[in-house]
């Protein structure tokens, strides 16, 4: 059903998503005041009193731009982190008592037992002013969850599916090749199907050429996702109107075989600052479009990245689903748990200035917000429940908003694009940590598949261009690509070798497309 009043002059939804980062970590210590969106009163951002302890360590400020270690946040770690030192998730639930008391011992155990405190630190407000000033103009919420205890992956899923298939940890190759090497299917579909069902037109801009929305079928690189660099000139375009009314953003997530460095994706081990510059960028370029009065976007983070937060999360809907009986759910999660709070802002010139939100919500919101924008049919039982952000849009006219946004911090080192000075970087060798070593361990995994069906596709189109006579038969195509995709499991650098090919040949295909 769809909602009335100003929420419906809403004709765009903008969702940029970066990566690991917990809500008391990044504006915990922004001290943020403001009216409360439900009932105006003043009211405060729920954030660090500075008295926070965990292991004898207390909260302190500031944060480094970069991690020295890559906190932990698989599932299993995550109960240790929720619920302290010695916890265990009983397969099929329920969850342990949470009391958030494990994220110093849950640190110091997977690689950061040289400065165990550092996972307690938060960012002071000059070190994010493009967040804070993002936050403190338009509606901060502090009470928006990542949806379920666990990585990067099947929280992403939640954002367009409300479901992540039962998917309760980084998947494995294995999995990868037994359960969705083609893409993954949802029981109920995506959000991609309901809004193409409305006729509502959706993109996906990306910082690189492997975003994690791939992974989901039906999504195709070259029809449903383009390069970021486009954007600005897409959205801001007089001549050819912006044709998309759903529009998911993904960051670059650097260099994935050691230290996540080059990206946008503001990961633990990178610069901080990259992001800000991320977020500023794509929140200027919609300002200054002629979109910019009829646009609402969300700016938010996938999971907490091992992260401490001290507001514990609290009972979610089951999907209801076949997550729960689903191959991929590793650890016999229910999926009736969130997982850590993260940040999450919602911007609009139909906005009142200066909101802060206390209501719960998840990544399960975004379908929930577009199908009560647009009067879809949920997708599962979470998304049914949750709370959308359309109340949030109570002005009958757009107001006054800033052009442009603070510059980010100076520290950190130089950042990518959308960062002045520079151009997108070049295609780049991946500098490859471990690299005679397996690579079946975290996010790698996950970006092979999205290689190969990148390739798979390209390789298709190649195809169809060439002369009757030198065409190869669909079962011969895709046994060459596998051939290659297998190739790259037999270390780290064969998978990096794998990669970079696969980029140059994206690469190439766009170039050939402008």
């Amino acid at each position: 059903m769809t909602t009335a009043g100003p929420f419906q002059k809403i004709k765009h939804v903008f969702v940029l998503m970066l990566e690991n980062r917990s809500l008391d970590h990044m504006l915990g210590f922004s001290g943020i005041t403001g009216k409360d969106a439900v009932d105006g009163t003043n009211t405060k951002i729920n954030g660090l009193t500075g008295n926070e302890t965990n292991s004898g360590l207390q909260v302190s400020q500031p944060a480094d731009w970069a991690m020295p270690a890559d906190p932990c946040h698989e599932f299993q770690c995550v109960v240790e982190q929720h619920c302290g030192a010695g916890a265990n998730y009983p397969h099929g639930g329920p969850y342990p008592p949470i009391n958030n008391s494990g994220f110093v011992s849950n640190y110091t155990n997977n690689g950061g037992a040289a400065n165990p405190g550092e996972i307690m630190k938060g960012y002071s407000p000059s070190q994010l002013p493009v967040l804070n000033a993002l936050a403190s103009e338009f509606a901060v919420c502090d009470g928006w969850f990542s949806s379920m205890p666990g990585p990067t992956w099947p929280n992403r899923f939640f954002v367009q599916a409300a479901s992540s298939a039962g998917l309760d940890h980084s998947p494995t190759n294995a999995e990868i090749a037994k359960w969705f090497i083609f893409g993954l299917g949802f029981q109920n579909g995506t959000v991609f199907d309901r809004l193409s069902k409305a006729s509502k037109k959706w993109h996906i801009y990306r910082g690189d050429e492997f975003p994690i929305s791939l992974a989901f079928k039906g999504v195709h690189f070259l029809a449903n996702t383009s390069p970021l660099r486009h954007f600005k000139d897409q959205v801001q375009s007089a001549t050819h109107p912006y044709p998309y009314d759903y529009t998911f953003i993904e960051p670059s997530y650097g260099n994935i075989f050691g230290n996540y460095k080059g990206g946008t994706s503001q990961h633990p081990l990178d610069n901080v600052v990259c992001g800000e510059w991320l977020i500023k960028n794509v929140y200027e370029w919609i300002r200054n479009s002629p979109l910019w009065n009829d646009s609402l976007l969300i700016v938010t983070w996938d999971e907490h990245g091992g992260f401490y937060d001290h507001m514990p999360p609290g009972s979610a809907a089951s999907p209801g689903d076949n997550s729960m009986t689903s191959p991929l759910n590793q650890n016999g999660f229910t999926f009736t748990k969130y997982g850590v709070r993260v940040p999450a802002v919602v911007v609009s010139p139909l906005i009142p200035q200066n909101l802060i939100d206390h209501r719960i919500y998840d990544h399960s919101s975004v379908p929930a917000t577009l199908e009560s924008l647009w009067g879809l049919n949920p997708l599962t039982q979470r998304d049914t429940q949750a709370n959308g952000v359309g109340k949030l849009v109570t002005l009958a006219n757009p107001r006054l908003t800033p052009a442009t946004l603070p510059a980010p911090a100076t520290s950190g080192g130089q950042c990518p694009f959308p960062a002045p000075p520079g151009p997108e970087a070049a295609p780049f060798a991946e500098k490859v940590a471990r690299p005679a070593e397996s690579p079946d361990d975290g996010n790698l995994p996950g970006f092979l598949f999205l290689a190969r069906k990148v390739d798979s596709e390209l390789s298709a189109v190649g195809q169809s261009l060439l002369p009757v006579e030198h065409k190869m038969s669909q079962p011969a195509l895709e046994a060459a690509v596998d051939a290659r995709y297998k190739s790259s499991h037999a270390s780290r650098g064969s998978a990096a070798l794998y990669l970079e090919q696969i980029r140059k040949k994206a690469r190439a295909a766009e170039a050939m497309m402008e």
